[in-house]
Formats: structure tokens, C-alpha cells, sequence
């Protein structure tokens, strides 16, 4: 894993999150996201766009303290004393509304910082210190449109802000086996190896029309919620200048993918 990172420009992150119990586990995956948070160092601020926040337009986090949400019914009572208690960032917010606009984004005072959030920021940058911004998914719009939106904050990275989508690739909860963590449905590896070859060779507008991605993809991503994080990261990469790297490529529990992706830019500043 890449341990250094040119001043102009931050990478971009997609961080399979899966379950919120990450966010006090150590195994493979959080050791992953510890060792990126070294990696990539203290950025100005964060943008994270989550599969846990669906609304009908675009809303971001506009407080100074954002509050951490239990976003799940009561399964991880363990979880429920939880906090992650970075602080927000109004600037941010406001540069995103900025990037964005024509879009209508909305401030929002009610939200916060749910699972897809907490689960992963508390092991890249456990210490809570760096301001954090959530931007919510739009339900109403296509894949295409998300992968446009993307590309708005891209100018992000340049500013010293890190972009994580927080997300799962394959994502099938009702055709998930949790008896059985080292598991794998072979449409759920085939998925996953087919979206993985496309983004190697730099094919993003193949991802856009998940039919045509073959029968795989109505099984691995039965909605849109947490492949679409992975859209967004995407969208800000400069195909000439992003090197790609696959973190944790396992599947789980049959049908949940545990793949992350870092957007490194090059090390060369010319």
C-alpha cells in the first residue's frame, strides 16, 4: 500500500464498509482502512458519500457537530454508545453547494454522521479530528447522472479535501448467508471481477447501464444505495494521472463484497 501522496492533489477513496460492528472490530479490513489513514496523512477536510443517506434532491451536513446516528434496529446494542464525535465543516459544505450548483443543494441541520460514516472514519482517522461533511444520494436520479455529479468535485482533491464513497460493491442482504462469513456466490465474485476489470481499464461508462453488465448485477446490486458510492469516487478520477488500487477484494457472507478502491495521483508533480 502507497504510503506517500504529492501536495496538490488527494486521492479518492471507496471503502467497502459492510457491518457496522467494523467500527470497534480489528481484522483485515479495518487494519486496511487504519493503514490508508496513514497512508494518506491529514486532509483539510472529508466528503463522504454513504449508502445510508437516500433523499428525494442532494443534502450536506451544514453543522458544527454533527451527531452519530444508530441508523439500525436495535441488532448491535453494542453499537448504541457509539460516538464519533469529528466536527463538521461548514466551509466544505458550503464548497460543495458551490460545485454543485444548478443542483439545489440543501443544508442539512437533522442528519449527521450515519454507519457508513463512523464505521470507517473510526479507524482512518480514529483521533476524530478532521472536519467531516455527508452528502446524501439523490433516489430519483440514474447512474449516469450521479457519475456527472461526481465529476463536480473532483476540483476537491486539489483542495485538500478527501473524497470516500462508503459503500459495497456487491451488495444482497436477503441472499446473504451470516452463518458462513468465508463464502461467496460465484455471481457475486464474477460481479465483482467484471466491475473490477472495467475500472483497471479505465471503462467507467460501462458501469453506468448495469444491464448490460450481464444476469450477475440484478443479484449483486438488487438497488442502487451501495453501488453508487463507488460511483462517485470514480467520477473524480483523472484517468491519465490516478493509479488504481484494490484493497480487500473478498466477498462475504455470499453476497456482500468487502472490496475497497484507492485513487492514488502520481508522485510525479510535473
Amino acid at each position: 500500500m502507497r504510503r506517500s501522496i504529492p501536495a496538490r492533489r488527494l486521492p479518492a477513496l471507496f471503502i467497502g464498509h459492510g457491518s457496522p460492528l467494523n467500527a470497534v472490530e480489528k481484522n483485515v479490513y479495518t487494519d486496511s482502512w487504519s493503514c490508508l489513514g496513514g497512508g494518506i496523512g491529514k486532509p483539510r477536510g472529508i466528503l463522504v458519500i454513504s449508502a445510508h443517506w437516500l433523499t428525494d434532491g442532494i443534502e450536506v451536513t451544514a453543522m458544527e457537530q454533527p451527531r452519530t446516528l444508530h441508523d439500525f434496529h436495535e441488532q448491535f446494542p453494542q453499537l448504541m454508545d457509539f460516538r464519533y464525535p469529528a466536527p463538521g465543516s461548514s466551509q466544505l459544505a458550503a464548497r460543495v453547494q458551490e460545485l454543485l450548483t444548478g443542483e439545489n443543494v440543501r443544508y442539512s441541520q437533522s442528519w449527521g454522521f450515519d454507519q457508513g460514516v463512523w464505521s470507517v472514519l473510526n479507524h482512518l482517522y480514529p483521533a476524530a479530528d478532521v472536519p467531516v461533511v455527508q452528502m446524501s444520494i439523490h433516489v430519483r436520479q440514474s447512474l449516469a447522472w450521479h457519475y456527472a455529479t461526481g465529476q463536480k468535485l473532483r476540483a476537491l482533491r486539489d483542495e485538500g479535501y478527501l473524497l470516500i464513497g462508503s459503500g459495497n460493491l456487491v451488495y444482497n442482504p436477503i441472499m446473504a448467508d451470516y452463518q458462513h462469513e468465508k463464502f461467496a456466490y460465484d455471481w457475486a465474485l464474477n460481479f465483482q471481477k467484471k466491475v473490477a476489470t472495467h475500472i483497471l481499464n479505465g471503462n467507467d461508462e460501462a458501469l453506468l447501464d448495469l444491464a448490460a453488465l450481464g444476469k450477475e448485477s440484478g443479484l449483486a446490486v438488487p438497488a442502487n444505495d451501495h453501488f453508487l458510492p463507488l460511483i462517485y469516487t470514480l467520477a473524480t478520477r483523472d484517468v491519465d494521472d490516478d493509479a488504481v488500487e484494490f484493497i480487500t477484494p473478498d466477498c462475504i457472507y455470499g453476497s456482500v463484497s468487502m472490496l475497497s478502491l484507492a485513487l492514488w495521483p502520481s508522485a510525479d508533480p510535473g
